[in-house]
């Protein structure tokens, strides 16, 4: 290769690298403030006691279930509006964003009519004792009222990554989660409401989010002429489009259930530090997701202009930002492992429990980077069917390591030790299909391949 090709390609990796960063870096701290509502939470509970904290740990679950399960309005709104944007269709990607919009507020209506009226029912199946059940409960129907809000800011988030927009979600995010540590501690020791005031705190900050990230959408719309009304057809087209990321998403959290079931049949302070370690491989996620999100944005908008060589140059440069920042999230929390669980609890039993738990998901954090980019990059492409199967295989592969720890008695540390050879497991599913040619499909409303 000579002078002038050598100069061309670092200057490509660099305007590539340039145009991840645009949007991988505001995501990123997007991202990390989303569980900073559930760090919160936990933080502050914990110091409420061992019950108060293992009662969060099975409403959060549970809360964090429903949101996952329709976290489809993010991620297929930012595939299927970035390839409409990259198509030159603007006002087709923010049509196509009102019909996510509407799908979000008849979703969250119905959950939060389940939370509140089937609290008590859901709670049970977890087997904890009374006392941490009635907690649980008690957060859980003060939660609900959130639910439809926080499934419109997903819907809107996805909106304004299609369109490469991920600074407003940053500044929308920001304040949600200083108003949400402010609600938090004057409602749960300001007015003494314990774990239901750090629900209604939390609910009260959603509901300002959804307030805002709405009115930018709407806003967007109408100065783009695309209508505010609900589109019967569009509705359902997202609907249909969203199906085979629900599966997905229905097969991580699947895993996530199991595992807190496991660990709720253990002690009381087991449960605590299963739900601190939760709580911080939470936040990794969403931090790692950062990449992902660029994936799913860049991805959507080269394949919808027919860029198939652009698609892959971005996906081999995503991965390589996957893997490093995998491995520097891994080294930072190995490190903090020995100290991080002083944070949320004063229970020595729980902090000595959390600490091997810790070191296992700090170990898999540069696979849980590759997984996390390539789950992006394939949801970018509209890969949901295979992404589907993949999940289906990967949970049959988790299931019976996750039993084995409850049948066996093995502790917490090793039901982590199944985590990790869960995110094993999908990376191997993933890398395969990015190997292939089946994903690369262009067009706006472009279908992978079997």
């Amino acid at each position: 290769m000579d002078a002038t090709n050598v100069g061309k390609t670092l200057m490509t990796m660099s305007q590539t690298d340039r145009e991840i960063l645009r949007l991988a870096v505001p995501a990123f701290f997007a991202l990390v403030s989303e569980p900073l509502f559930l760090l919160a939470d936990t933080a502050i509970v914990g110091h409420l006691g061992a019950t108060s904290l293992a009662g969060l740990a099975i409403a959060a679950t549970i809360v964090t279930t429903f949101v996952g399960l329709s976290i489809f309005l993010a991620y297929g709104t930012t595939a299927s509006v970035a390839r409409h944007l990259g198509a030159g269709d603007l006002r087709g990607a923010l049509a196509t964003g009102m019909s996510g919009m509407w799908l979000a507020v008849i979703l969250g209506l119905g959950a939060a009519i389940i939370t509140v009226i089937g609290a008590p029912l859901i709670t049970g199946w977890f087997g904890a004792s009374p006392q941490v059940d009635a907690q649980a409960v008690s957060y859980l129907q003060l939660a609900a009222p959130g639910l439809p809000a926080m499934f419109v800011v997903l819907a809107a988030t996805g909106i304004l990554r299609g369109l490469q927009d991920t600074r407003t979600t940053l500044a929308v995010a920001i304040a949600a989660n200083l108003a949400n540590v402010a609600f938090n501690l004057v409602f749960v020791y300001g007015l003494d409401l314990g774990i239901a005031g750090s629900a209604l705190g939390t609910t009260v900050a959603q509901l300002g989010a959804a307030a805002a990230m709405a009115t930018v959408v709407l806003r967007s719309a109408t100065a783009h002429g695309a209508s505010l009304r609900p589109d019967r057809r569009g509705i359902g087209e997202v609907a249909r489009t969203g199906v085979p990321l629900v599966a997905r998403t229905a097969t991580l959290r699947a895993a996530l259930v199991l595992g807190t079931y496991v660990a709720s049949t253990m002690s009381e302070a087991s449960i605590a530090a299963h739900q601190i370690t939760f709580t911080v491989v939470t936040t990794l996620a969403f931090g790692l997701d950062a990449i992902a999100i660029a994936g799913q944005a860049l991805t959507g908008r080269y394949l919808g202009a027919g860029d198939i060589s652009a698609t892959r140059r971005v996906t081999a440069r995503m991965l390589r930002w996957g893997v490093g920042t995998g491995g520097f999230a891994g080294v930072v929390l190995l490190l903090a492992s020995p100290w991080l669980a002083y944070a949320f609890s004063p229970d020595a039993d729980v902090r000595a429990l959390s600490v091997p738990a810790l070191v296992v998901v700090a170990l898999v954090q540069p696979l849980s980077g590759v997984v996390f980019v390539l789950d992006g990059i394939l949801i970018g492409a509209g890969d949901g069917g295979y992404l589907a199967r993949a999940g289906l295989m990967t949970l049959a592969a988790y299931a019976p390591l996750a039993l084995a720890v409850l049948v066996l008695g093995a502790g917490l540390g090793w039901l982590w030790a199944a985590y990790a050879g869960f995110i094993a497991a999908r990376m191997v599913t993933l890398v395969r299909r990015e190997r292939s040619d089946a994903w690369l499909v262009t067009g706006a409303a472009g279908t992978s391949r079997t």
